[in-house]
């Protein structure tokens, strides 16, 4: 286990300085100057230049990765260059948000599609396996800003059933935070439940299929045991798999969710950063989610010897 971590950790720190390096020079690449930006269309070029002094963008461009780099690896992501707000404050009041928004989702996304799967997988051929496989193609297929602008429009406006905008923390009031976090969350775990159905499903199918387990129908197990113990549990690796590789997309991809819905997370950060051209918080909020993937790709990986114990770390069987 402990040669496994090392081999997995150097592997993440060489993944994150690639990262690091993509994005440094991919910021860059955006149109339009942050010093400009920040002094104005009517500013004179002395002022410009000074602000680009200030922000360190007349040095040259391996020298800047440098300090970045060198910053980056105390935590110390410098201060916004819109607002003047240390980054390290400005991820940790956002990245909370969307965490929860995030986990929420993915709970809904895991209940809904573990359901769907095995409904799919039981029935397999059937009605109600047609109607699963309908319900999953469609949250596939429907973009989720549509779906979103229709939520708020029928769901929040029309019936006033959820908050149309907003949030409140769920460790000030739980209740409430539930409540106002539900609809987003609801939204944004659908497309994710799709794929968790149809990997489960897929799983089921193979397992429910093989000789062990006709040897314990032909014993006398009863169809439900047969389905939770011997088909569900032994899906686990596949589902684990992708709920991983789901959460870290669900991080990533909780911009659009935030910004519909005007949650304060770590996506409308994101947005607003790119906008304003405001270099230290967009490579601050890209590695710190780059981060986060690596680490739940990595407990996801440590995940598989609790669920099967025949499967060792380094991969191979006992």
């Amino acid at each position: 286990m402990a040669r496994y971590l090392f081999h997995r950790l150097w592997q993440s720190a060489l993944t994150l300085l690639l990262a690091s390096i993509v994005v440094f020079l991919g910021v860059r690449a955006l149109p339009g100057d942050p010093a400009q930006a920040m002094a104005g269309e009517e500013a004179d070029p002395a002022a410009i230049a000074a602000i680009r002094a200030q922000l360190g963008l007349d040095e040259p461009v391996p020298v800047q990765y440098l300090k970045f780099l060198g910053h980056t690896l105390t935590a110390d992501f410098g201060r916004s260059a819109r607002t003047g707000t240390p980054v390290t404050e400005m991820i940790g009041a956002t990245l909370p948000v969307t965490l929860q928004l995030a986990l929420y989702a993915m709970l809904i996304a895991v209940l809904a599609g573990m359901a769907g799967g095995v409904i799919a997988a039981v029935f397999r051929g059937r009605w109600p396996e047609w109607a699963a496989n309908g319900i999953s193609l469609l949250a596939l297929s429907v973009p989720t800003f549509w779906l979103g602008i229709l939520a708020v429009l029928y769901l929040a406006v029309g019936l006033d059933w959820f908050p149309a905008s907003g949030y409140v923390s769920p460790f000030e009031d739980p209740l409430r935070g539930i409540y106002y976090l539900t609809l987003p969350a609801v939204i944004l775990g659908m497309s994710h439940a799709a794929v968790v159905q149809r990997q489960t499903r897929a799983s089921m199918v193979g397992t429910l299929t093989a000789d062990f387990v006709r040897t314990a129908r032909a014993k006398g197990l009863g169809r439900g045991a047969v389905v939770f113990r011997y088909g569900l549990r032994n899906s686990l690796i596949v589902v684990t798999t992708v709920i991983g590789l789901q959460l870290g997309g669900l991080i990533a991809g909780a911009v659009v969710t935030e910004r519909i819905f005007s949650l304060p997370g770590i996506g409308k950060l994101t947005l607003d950063s790119v906008f304003s051209r405001d270099y230290p918080v967009v490579q601050a909020v890209v590695l710190v989610v780059t981060a986060a993937y690596i680490v739940i790709n990595l407990l996801v990986d440590v995940l598989y010897t609790l669920i099967d114990p025949r499967v060792r770390v380094s991969g191979s069987l006992r």
